[in-house]
């Protein structure tokens, strides 16, 4: 695979710290629609069946909390799934109100082995890997050396999660085990994420670091040819007008239509492994927070279940840029709150005792989308594109023009599950 293939990698982070530090903020409400409220009555605080439907519920909870704090012309992207995975060790180590706020924001299902087998085979099929794509996940424990952490919570991690646990010396030498983790996120996505973790961030007070990492890259099934790639217009939510350079197809791809938005599926190369799509989602002009508001999983689930192969004229910028985000205030406001408490919370699984709490969730992502593709997606390109229609009748043509905001979702498609979502507000943004 050339260089220029999308890249996805993304790494989380969760820092869990001992007591003396200040406690949480007060929970903010955010008013929605009538039809928001309703969809979010469904949804709000479900236990999911499994794993894979309660990191979808979450994704687009914590989508819609990141856009109504954003304006319309910042960018998102993230990856639920690396978030998800790094609070269930945490969640496994937490009890009373603080298990129960976390389980209800996360959607955990209710029955423990569930969890555990369903995360322990998710993580073992993402890093089977497949010759046309790389594809993996990585989970560690960060211990101060000297901190009598539960036996028994090492090894549920390690068994169910993948987590190694690394003793450092948090209290002596707080900058070079700040350097050891952020090297271990380096080597993870490929020099993607550096700095991760910011210098004064660890402490003497440091108890524990979580990390998750996650990285994709792939190649298009059908690819886009870049001698067809023109600069074009492209209006960002507050209306203005800039030039980036838009990539165009005609090929047959899964597409869908509403009254307030146009959907389609980008399918990867794949020889042996999961099969991936990116899904675009582009809300007709001037409704992307009407969209945003009423974005929920079960919605795009009847998006996604309403697609049929259809010869779509596809116009879509490529785009790059990364992200970076301090999760505690989002998930207070979410409805995790005890556990950032230093008085409330209770993560005694962990430790025995109840002197643990969050300080901070950080999570860095970086996205990059252009041209790349292969001989062999090429060629399954022409074969879907060779059915010939009966004599006398003419195949529709849909357009779709990303040239103004939409939503995109990168997900396994045999499973459904999202392992990452953003928006491109504006292409040219870094």
């Amino acid at each position: 695979m050339g260089e220029n293939n999308i890249a996805v990698p993304v790494i989380c982070i969760l820092l869990v710290f001992c007591i003396f530090f200040s406690g949480c903020t007060e929970q903010e409400s955010v008013n929605t629609t009538k039809s928001a409220n309703a969809l979010r009555a469904e949804e709000q605080g479900v236990a999911a069946e499994n794993v894979i439907d309660a990191n979808n519920m979450f994704a687009f909870d914590i989508y819609r909390q990141i856009a109504a704090e954003q304006t319309e012309d910042e960018n998102i992207f993230l990856s639920p799934f690396s978030i998800s995975s790094v609070f269930a060790p945490v969640y496994e180590g937490a009890r009373g109100d603080t298990a129960d706020e976390i389980g209800s924001v996360f959607h955990f299902p209710e029955n423990t082995g569930t969890l555990r087998e369903d995360y322990r085979e998710i993580n073992e099929k993402i890093n089977t890997g497949d010759p046309d794509y790389e594809l993996s996940i990585a989970n560690a424990l960060w211990a101060e050396n000297t901190y009598p952490f539960l036996e028994s919570y090492i090894n549920i991690t390690k068994e169910y999660y993948s987590a190694n646990t690394t003793t450092l010396d948090f209290k002596n030498h707080p900058e070079e085990t700040r350097l050891t983790i952020n090297n271990w996120a380096m080597e993870k996505t490929k020099d993607r994420i550096q700095e991760l973790v910011p210098a004064g961030m660890i402490d003497i007070y440091t108890r524990l670091v979580v990390t998750n990492a996650i990285f994709f890259k792939g190649i298009w099934a059908k690819k886009f040819d870049e001698n067809n790639t023109l600069e074009a217009n492209f209006t960002t939510a507050s209306g203005e007008i800039v030039k980036v350079p838009m990539m165009q197809k005609t090929a047959a791809y899964d597409y869908a239509e509403t009254d307030e938005l146009q959907a389609v599926k980008l399918p990867y190369e794949n020889e042996t492994g999961n099969k991936l799509s990116m899904i675009v989602i582009l809300p007709k002009e001037n409704e992307l927070h009407s969209v945003e508001e009423t974005l929920y999983f079960k919605k795009i689930r009847e998006v996604e279940d309403s697609m049929g192969s259809e010869t779509v004229r596809l116009s879509l910028p490529k785009f790059r840029f990364e992200t970076d985000y301090m999760f505690s205030g989002i998930l207070k406001k979410m409805g995790v709150v005890t556990a950032f408490s230093d008085e409330d919370a209770d993560f005694s699984g962990m430790d025995g005792t109840g002197g643990l709490y969050i300080r901070e969730v950080i999570h860095k992502a970086f996205v990059e989308v252009n041209e790349e593709g292969t001989e062999a997606a090429a060629a399954t390109a022409v074969v879907v594109q060779t059915i010939a229609p009966p004599p006398g009748y003419s195949l529709p043509v849909y357009t779709f023009r990303a040239d103004h905001p939409f939503i995109f979702l990168i997900e396994d498609d045999e499973t459904g599950n999202i392992l990452f979502i953003g928006r491109v507000s504006n292409p040219l943004e870094n």
